[in-house]
């Protein structure tokens, strides 16, 4: 059987990544079929989970859709993936859709920015803005909302496009001659109008190739920065978007404005939002190293009363740093925290973000560093795959009366949605089998049944 040629496979890959969702679904057909009759090789499964990937319905470095990560966790051999966009839903649906096609274990997440009033005057994990805080939530099975999450959903989509306006104002002004418009500069960069920064900074980097001669001296110039270091920095592409952004965009910056209380919504406007839609509150950590970090017990009480069930980590930031001193303590913080949120019965939520050039496609579990963290990273990506499945297929997932009744607290569901994750197989087949169960059954007699 011939097998497909490499000029092919890239161009059907590519397509993966189409913002038209039915060259999408069809590239994604076209691929399984190959793979099932030989014709292009796929990766043997391993025990590795990327939970916590950006798509281009917020932003991907890489341009991946929903559809593209799930075929790249199946050709690699992943064995368990997440997607997470920032404040929006849109891309839910369609990855567990492409999931249960090639086969995959996955699970849908949502990021935003909430106002944490116990933590006002403290910097959490969103840095120089006090009281602001990167918040989530988990195991998301459907892109709808109930009408209040639905109102907020619009709300956030609403407020982040003042922000950018906000923004995308000062920087024409400041970045003159080059200007940018931001409905056909900005929204055609992604697929369904949830425009980011990011996607500003790519627009800005193009409009300044086409409108700059020299663009060494222009950006020296708005960067504030001696010309042959703008070269240098230039020739690392990541490096340099990166050094833009952090110079214009984030605080300190033209561009920039401070949050505060009323920016953003509250912590308790986004927990019934992500309970109403019968998913899981996620608490975020970041370094350990912030006033409000270094206050974790207190942050992670707050939260769970709140109702926050599980803790986000983004492991690569943690471990792989080149200063060895600056290594040492990360990877220490990082132990301490994957303590704590034991002590906390919260599985963890790890991946590698992939909204930031350079971020890597799965996290090196194998690593010293991350072998003792491991199992707990595992874990946590069995937990949310073994929740979303439940829930897809019975309504039975964490936030369920049923889970209510059956395990009262989050020790035993975290037991119970680990067991199922490693029990039930990903696709269609495996929602069968769970539909097929009776209703009335309890937690034992389901893993009972499930395991024989």
């Amino acid at each position: 059987m011939m097998a497909t040629s490499p000029q092919h496979l890239t161009e059907l890959e590519s397509s993966l990544n189409d913002f038209d969702p039915a060259v999408r679904a069809r590239s994604l057909e076209d691929l399984c079929a190959r793979a099932s009759q030989g014709e292009l090789p796929l990766e043997p499964e391993r025990e590795v989970a990327n939970m916590h990937c950006h798509t281009f319905f917020s932003f991907n470095a890489y341009g991946y859709s929903p559809t593209g990560l799930a075929w790249l966790a199946k050709r690699r051999g992943f064995k368990l993936m997440g997607i997470v966009d920032f404040d929006v839903l849109d891309g839910v649906e369609e990855f567990l859709a492409a999931c249960d096609q090639v086969g995959v274990r996955g699970a849908a997440e949502m990021e935003t920015r909430v106002f944490f009033p116990e933590f006002a005057t403290r910097e959490i994990n969103s840095p120089g803005e006090p009281g602001i805080y990167y918040h989530m939530g988990i195991g998301f099975t459907t892109g709808s909302a109930p009408d209040s999450g639905a109102r907020l959903l619009v709300d956030m989509r609403q407020r982040a496009i003042r922000r950018n306006l906000d923004m995308l104002n000062k920087l024409n002004a400041y970045l003159a001659p080059v200007a940018i418009d931001y409905d056909r500069d900005v929204l055609p960069l992604s697929p369904a109008g949830n425009a980011t920064e990011r996607h500003m900074l790519a627009a800005y980097l193009r409009a300044a190739e086409n409108r700059i001669k020299d663009l060494d001296e222009f950006w020296a110039v708005k960067l504030k920065l001696p010309p042959e270091q703008v070269a240098t920095l230039r020739k690392d592409a990541p490096a340099f978007q990166n050094l833009v952004r952090a110079r214009l965009m984030k605080r300190g910056g033209v561009g920039y404005a401070q949050p505060g209380h009323g920016t953003f919504p509250s912590v308790e406007e986004f927990h019934a939002m992500v309970e109403a839609c019968g998913a899981i509150i996620c608490a975020t950590w970041l370094d350990g190293f912030s006033a409000g970090e270094q206050s974790m017990e207190e942050e992670l009480e707050i939260l769970t009363q709140k109702g926050a069930a599980a803790l986000n980590i983004v492991p690569d930031r943690n471990w792989n740093i080149a200063d060895p001193d600056l290594r040492r303590k990360k990877v220490q913080k990082l132990y301490d925290i994957v303590k704590l949120a034991g002590q906390f019965d919260l599985p963890l939520n790890v991946g590698t973000e992939m909204n930031t050039y350079g971020n890597k496609l799965i996290d090196d579990f194998d690593v010293p560093e991350l072998e003792p963290v491991r199992q707990a990273f595992l874990d946590g990506a069995y937990f949310v795959y073994g929740h979303s499945a439940l829930q897809r297929a019975r309504g039975s997932g964490y936030q369920s009366q049923w889970a209510k009744k059956h395990l009262p607290s989050r020790k035993e569901k975290n037991a119970f949605f680990t067991r199922i994750g490693r029990l039930v197989p990903p696709g269609t087949a495996g929602l069968a089998r769970l539909k097929s169960l009776e209703m009335d059954l309890g937690p034992d007699e389901i893993l009972q049944i499930l395991a024989g």
